[in-house]
């Protein structure tokens, strides 16, 4: 477990639209500590509204997130979140570790934000312009897929402390994106 004063508070721009993102390095990792804004096709606001982009950031399609990540920075794959998990001390505490402490959530989800990731819950988009479990739940996709229909993302929920990674979401669903630096 990596010690939470260890951890290194930055930021980095995303040359492609002039954003900056809050980042986090947790152990030999760091992590964008804000989900990625950036707009490709495939990608979506909450409800269809730009004024959510800016408090949610972007909901992808796994396809889209593939590619969304600037320049030195790439999806994180499933033993990247593993590894994430390890660092803060396994995945049974890995949600309260990780989760904002008072912003957002339900009940403000009981995180700890500990790791300066400031886990968001912004919800996720299902078929046909659907949105779902804001305040209540974070999705984050990653690159690792599953088979020809599914692919592994990290599942938050305000009312678990645990981190889980699942699988059985379709790659058309949109999710969040939290980009991991190139080592």
């Amino acid at each position: 477990m990596v010690d939470p004063s260890t951890v290194v508070i930055d930021s980095m721009t995303d040359s492609r639209d002039g954003q900056t993102y809050k980042t986090t390095t947790i152990g030999s990792q760091t992590w964008m500590a804000k989900n990625l804004n950036f707009e490709t096709a495939d990608s979506y606001c909450y409800n269809d509204s730009t004024k959510y982009c800016y408090k949610y950031g972007r909901f992808y399609s796994w396809a889209a997130a593939k590619a969304a990540c600037p320049t030195s920075w790439h999806l994180p794959t499933k033993a990247e979140f593993e590894t994430l998990f390890t660092a803060v001390g396994g995945s049974s505490i890995a949600g309260k570790m990780l989760k904002s402490s008072t912003d957002g959530w339900f009940r403000n989800g009981e995180g700890t934000d500990a790791y300066s990731f400031s886990a968001f819950p912004a919800g996720r988009r299902i078929d046909y312009r659907y949105f779902s479990f804001e305040i209540f739940n974070a999705f984050f996709w990653s690159s690792t897929e599953f088979d020809s229909d599914y692919a592994y993302y990290l599942y938050l929920s305000y009312y678990y402390d645990e981190a889980y990674l699942h699988h059985d979401q379709r790659k058309a669903y949109g999710h969040s994106v939290r980009c991991v630096k190139d080592e």
